[in-house]
C-alpha cells in the first residue's frame, strides 16, 4: 500500500523560507509543523494578517465544524488576508477543513459562507455511508499541480471527515477518492493546492507534499537570486 512504509531524506534545499501555518484554535497544527520540520522547512505558527502576508508560503489547516472556522477567521480579521494570499501567487496549501473553507459556502449545521476561493460547496454525505469517512483510502488522479508531483494513482491517504467538497468547475479537480460517492481529494489552480485528506498523517507519500514545497520555495529563491544579480 501506498505510503504505508519506507523511509524519505529531508529535502535540505530550504531551509530559511518562513512557513506561515494559520492558527485560528480550528487545526491539528503541530503535527504539520513537525511534517515542515522533517522537509526541511522553517514554520512558524500565525494569527496576525501582517505575518501572512510577510510570509513565502501560507499553510491553512483545520479539524471542526466549518461555521465555527469562520467564525473564528472572522474574529481575527484573517478573511481578507486569506483571500489576499490565495491570489498572490505564493504557495497556498489547504488541509482537510482548510480545504473546504476555501469553497463558497458549507451545509454543515445550517448554511455558512467560506472564503470563496473556488466556487462550489461543501456538503453532507449521503445518510446512508458511515459518518465519518475515516482512514486509508486511495486516490485517483485528475490532474497535475507542483505540490502534488511524485505521487501515481492509486496513492493511499489519510482521511478523516464527515462533510466533503462539490467543485463547480471541474478542471480544479487533482485528485477523488471513492467512498461510496465519488469524493474530491485534492483540487487546485496555479499556487494554490487543497488536500481533503491529512498528508501529515499519511505517511512517506503524505510527506512527499512537504517536501514539494519546500522545493518549491526552493526553486523560487534561486530564480529570484538570480534575477537580482542582473
Amino acid at each position: 500500500m501506498h505510503g504505508r512504509s519506507g523511509n524519505q531524506r529531508p529535502c535540505r534545499t530550504e531551509t530559511m523560507q518562513m512557513v506561515a501555518i494559520v492558527d485560528y484554535h480550528m487545526g491539528n497544527l503541530h503535527s504539520v509543523q513537525k511534517a515542515c520540520t522533517v522537509a526541511g522547512l522553517k514554520s512558524t505558527f500565525v494569527s496576525r494578517a501582517k505575518e501572512i502576508r510577510r510570509a513565502k508560503a501560507v499553510i491553512l489547516p483545520g479539524v471542526g465544524a466549518f461555521g465555527h472556522a469562520m467564525r473564528h477567521l472572522q474574529r481575527q480579521h484573517l478573511v481578507g488576508v486569506l483571500k489576499e494570499a490565495a491570489f498572490s501567487g505564493k504557495p497556498f496549501l489547504g488541509i482537510c477543513l482548510g480545504m473546504q473553507l476555501l469553497f463558497e459556502t458549507s451545509e454543515e449545521f445550517g448554511k455558512h459562507r467560506g472564503l470563496g476561493v473556488f466556487p462550489g460547496r461543501v456538503r453532507p454525505f449521503p445518510k446512508h455511508l458511515k459518518i465519518p469517512h475515516m482512514g486509508w483510502n486511495s486516490l485517483s488522479l485528475k490532474g497535475r499541480h507542483p505540490l502534488m508531483q511524485g505521487l501515481v494513482d492509486g496513492t493511499y491517504m489519510y482521511f478523516v471527515h464527515s462533510f466533503y467538497c462539490e467543485p463547480k468547475d471541474p478542471k480544479i479537480l487533482l485528485a477523488t477518492t471513492a467512498y461510496g460517492i465519488e469524493v474530491a481529494a485534492a483540487v487546485g489552480s496555479k499556487n494554490i493546492c487543497a488536500l481533503q485528506f491529512h498528508p501529515e498523517k499519511s505517511q512517506t507519500c503524505g510527506l512527499k507534499i512537504y517536501h514539494n514545497l519546500a522545493r518549491l520555495l526552493a526553486r523560487k529563491e534561486r530564480d529570484y537570486a538570480r534575477i537580482s544579480s542582473h
